[in-house]
């Protein structure tokens, strides 16, 4: 197996990794500033959290009509394209005394941009490194994309109350045009996937949208990963969970660095095991990842609460291994489609949660409605986690090889069906 010295040998991937990296980085920026921005205007916890889950819901018509630009056009222009478009966009919104509705549009743009350069991003990796190098890649792009969330997080309160919201949105737009610059560079063009026929766009969502469902361990990756809409209401009531503890907007960047740095930790301890024991551990890491935050129910002070956020960041590194068999289990020519479709799934969840969190915490403790979707979300991951197995029985009994070991595949197609 491949080692980090043969990634950090490879210039595209060093460009793919240094993009990812310090994009990243810039939309903790952003969302930091944003949540500070709303709340510090109106002092509503309900548009707090909305305009936080309008980071996420986008993608319920972005991800599916977007993302198969990934699979029509070269990727690396899709990318470039996309990142552009963001600071533009970023730039409007730094704008002083910009009125919230404008706001609120101009984000939902941005994350309508995100869509489809996430799903060339996705599509790409297996190109760039097409062979056993993929889920090492794949894991270290996962991690660091905590750690960047870590670095962005911190140091985005920071930023916020030493600057002001506009020059830190400023700062997220300065990291998309770094993005577009390694990218455009230093990552080789490649032309759009090669199809037996071209259908029309309507056409192609369907197809992906039958490729997810009809494949029992596809759709059980899927309800996996949207368990994610329960965990997800500690970071959704990090304003006024942190309010509550006295602990200002430095408090805020503490709680959403505590589930980022939480989830690098996992991924880098679950990527040392065994492909088979991540897979046995995944459905439970799920159910853990909830259940961390029902001790919330007891009020902790801040720093038992951040051991509690961590802990449950830690175990939502499932999704390394998710993301990884789900990638690869799809052909190349619809690989973007069919990703894009997940991340609707995923993001919806994750908006949905974030949107019911702050409505209930307009009339309960923020403790009380985290400690709750944790414990709803424990009943959500095993029902999850039954689907799961009972999606990977017939391998099991089988002995078939396009759940256990590698199929034969020339690695480039995405028909190599690797889930344990």
């Amino acid at each position: 197996m491949p080692g980090y010295r043969a990634l950090a040998q490879d210039r595209e991937f060093r460009a793919l990794f240094a993009a990812h990296v310090v994009s990243v980085a810039g939309d903790q920026f952003a969302r930091v500033a944003l949540t500070v921005h709303v709340y510090d205007r109106t002092a509503s916890t309900g548009l707090t959290a909305l305009t936080y889950a309008l980071t996420f819901l986008p993608d319920l018509v972005g991800g599916p009509v977007l993302a198969g630009l990934a699979d029509r056009f070269a990727r690396t222009r899709v990318m470039v394209a996309a990142d552009l478009l963001r600071v533009a966009l970023l730039v409007l919104m730094a704008v002083p005394g910009v009125p919230l509705w404008v706001l609120a549009a101009l984000l939902v743009q941005v994350q309508f941009a995100g869509a489809p350069h996430g799903a060339a991003r996705a599509a790409l990796l297996p190109q760039v490194l097409p062979d056993a190098r993929y889920p090492l890649g794949q894991a270290v792009l996962s991690t660091v994309t905590q750690a960047a969330q870590v670095a962005g997080f911190l140091t985005g309160g920071a930023l916020v109350a030493w600057l002001g919201p506009g020059w830190v949105l400023l700062a997220d737009a300065a990291t998309f045009a770094a993005s577009a610059v390694l990218v455009g560079v230093f990552v080789r063009p490649r032309p759009a996937p090669r199809r037996p026929h071209v259908r029309a766009w309507p056409a192609d969502l369907v197809g992906g949208a039958r490729l997810v469902w009809h494949d029992h361990r596809l759709r059980a990756l899927v309800a996996l990963a949207c368990v994610s809409g329960f965990y997800i209401a500690g970071e959704a009531l990090a304003v006024p969970y942190a309010a509550a503890l006295g602990a200002g907007a430095g408090g805020v960047g503490l709680i959403f660095g505590a589930y980022a740095a939480g989830a690098a930790a996992g991924m880098l301890l679950l990527a040392r095991l065994d492909e088979d024991l991540q897979l046995r551990l995944m459905p439970w890491l799920a159910i853990a990842a909830c259940a961390a935050l029902v001790p919330a129910a007891l009020r902790p002070g801040l720093a038992v609460s951040l051991a509690l956020f961590a802990l449950s960041g830690a175990a939502s590194a499932y999704h390394l291994v998710a993301n990884t068999r789900f990638v690869r289990a799809v052909p190349d020519a619809s690989r973007g489609q069919a990703f894009g479709l997940a991340v609707t799934a995923l993001r919806v969840s994750q908006g949905t949660g974030v949107a019911v969190a702050g409505l209930a915490a307009e009339t309960t403790a923020a403790h009380r409605v985290v400690a709750a979707a944790g414990a709803l979300g424990v009943l959500a991951a095993g029902g999850a986690a039954v689907v799961w197995w009972l999606s990977a029985a017939p391998s099991r009994s089988g002995g078939s090889s396009r759940w256990g070991a590698p199929s034969r595949s020339d690695g480039q197609d995405g028909r190599q069906r690797r889930y344990g």
